[in-house]
């Protein structure tokens, strides 16, 4: 048993008050987890994640097992990405224009000098179930091999990175860039 610090609680609470406050996700949207060996801390289902409270972070294994009872419905897509990638922080948000761009095209190529720097070219996957799916982990674990973050088509972004709040700036930098790219269209 993992007993979470107060140093990697902020960093839960804090990513979650910024994706709420930046309009990632809704009041229950969204989802992140932190990876600790062959242990994973990851946010409850139904968790509000702009008022994250250590009842709110919950521990299961890296595999399948009895303890996943209460975690994200996403687990089996953050576990698969863990095990397929050396992520070390997930976080899955459902930010607008990034859902918008899904919808209309299989990559999301940065038109700002930053999400191109960054990011570069963003994946988008499709899935035939976008939610708790096998078929999403095994999608969405395949395309962060290569990449900070992919997209899953209609559902949004699901970002790596060595600590949460890295995984977040990818969320944020991809739509930032999303954002961008609509304007743009809108402009035509």
């Amino acid at each position: 048993m993992i007993m979470i610090s107060d140093e990697l609680f902020a960093s839960f609470r804090d990513t979650g008050r910024d994706l709420f406050l930046t309009g990632a996700i809704s009041s229950h949207g969204g989802n992140m987890s932190v990876r600790v060996g062959d242990r994973i801390l990851i946010t409850k289902s139904g968790s509000m994640l702009g008022r994250l409270t250590r009842a709110d972070i919950l521990e299961t294994d890296i595999n399948a097992c009895s303890e996943d009872e209460g975690c994200s419905r996403e687990l089996v897509v953050h576990r698969a990405i863990y095990q397929a990638t050396d992520a070390r922080a997930i976080v899955h948000a459902h930010t607008v224009h990034t859902i918008h761009r899904s919808l209309v095209s299989d990559v999301i190529s940065a038109l700002d000098s930053e999400s191109k720097a960054i990011l570069g070219d963003v994946p988008v996957v499709s899935a035939t179930q976008t939610i708790a799916s096998p078929e999403a982990a095994e999608v969405l674990s395949a395309a962060l091999v290569e990449k900070k973050v992919a997209v899953l088509k209609t559902h949004g972004p699901f970002a790596k990175g060595a600590t949460l709040e890295e995984a977040f700036y990818h969320v944020s930098c991809l739509e930032a860039s999303a954002k961008i790219l609509d304007l743009a269209d809108a402009r035509r």
